[in-house]
């Protein structure tokens, strides 16, 4: 009597439909990579292409030059995209710093205390952060001109605080929920006082989430353009304002090539910057997401 065997022979083909889901996963890779990374390429091909072939629809790099990167420096046009550079890196890291050391607190706050209206705390920083930006023009515009602050960098930080403040204190509030409480009653155990055992224990080992909520919230804060456009000057407007008042030899021709030359030396840092702590940057994003 024989016996019925459930092993696959060594040769035995793939089934159809494993292959199929293959394919549609691929595919779906293929076309996410090309709707996301398709601009980029494209601007940085045209960022090393002659002014004069700026419209050709070569896939490829073609008449390779450096002249838009020197165009983008020239300050003989009306362009002074060094200054904005320079204006974009002071507000974006002075937005970081004031939103991380709240941030921190707060989050800690939320995560590891017990406190009367907690939720509704939480409730609002979430209703801050679902603000309409748009909706927010005019009163601050009214507000920092009575204030004579246009034209003044804290027009743009006190904003891109209250614009990044919420997701700082989200990503952090997870991480910190996660810690084992163990180590903190350890501390206090040991003589340490709340503040002490959070900045002494707790904090070091929420410094990836520290510096992976600093990434997100630098890129977040030299992105804004909106409020920038109304409240800075030419003396302080960043570079995302700067790069959209661009100037060429022909006032009626817009240099499209000099643009692209200049996002393209703003985006490769930022760019760099990403890849090099993606697995940070997503594990801090995701942190909280399952419970063990």
């Amino acid at each position: 009597m024989s016996t019925r065997t459930t092993e696959k022979p060594a040769g035995q083909a793939v089934p159809w439909t494993h292959r199929l889901r293959s394919v549609r996963l691929y595919t779906g890779v293929i076309v996410v990579l090309l709707w996301g990374l398709g601009p980029f390429y494209w601007m940085v091909v045209t960022a090393f292409r002659d002014p004069d072939f700026t419209f050709d629809n070569t896939p490829w790099p073609t008449h390779v030059t450096l002249e838009n990167f020197r165009n983008a420096f020239d300050t003989t046009r009306g362009n002074n995209f060094g200054k904005a550079l320079l204006n974009s890196v002071i507000i974006g890291s002075i937005t970081t710093v004031i939103a991380l050391i709240i941030g921190v607190l707060a989050a800690y706050a939320l995560a590891r205390l017990t406190f009367r209206g907690k939720y509704l705390v939480s409730g609002l920083i979430l209703s801050a952060s679902m603000f309409p930006v748009v909706v927010l023009v005019t009163p601050l515009f009214q507000l920092f001109t009575n204030l004579g602050w246009i034209g003044q960098y804290q027009a743009m930080i006190i904003p891109n605080i209250s614009f990044v403040l919420p997701m700082t204190v989200y990503i952090l509030a997870s991480f910190f929920a996660e810690l084992p409480w163990e180590l903190e009653e350890a501390a206090r155990i040991d003589g340490a006082t709340k503040m002490q055992a959070f900045r002494l224990v707790m904090l070091p080992l929420a410094a990836p989430a520290v510096f992976t909520t600093a990434i997100l919230a630098f890129i977040a804060a030299v992105n804004e353009y909106l409020l920038a456009r109304l409240l800075s000057s030419g003396t302080t407007e960043p570079v995302t304002v700067a790069v959209a008042r661009f100037s060429g030899n022909n006032p009626l021709v817009e240099p499209y090539a000099a643009i692209m030359a200049a996002g393209t030396i703003v985006s490769i840092p930022l760019v760099i910057m990403v890849l090099l702590f993606q697995r940070r940057i997503i594990s801090g994003l995701t942190a909280g997401g399952v419970k063990s």
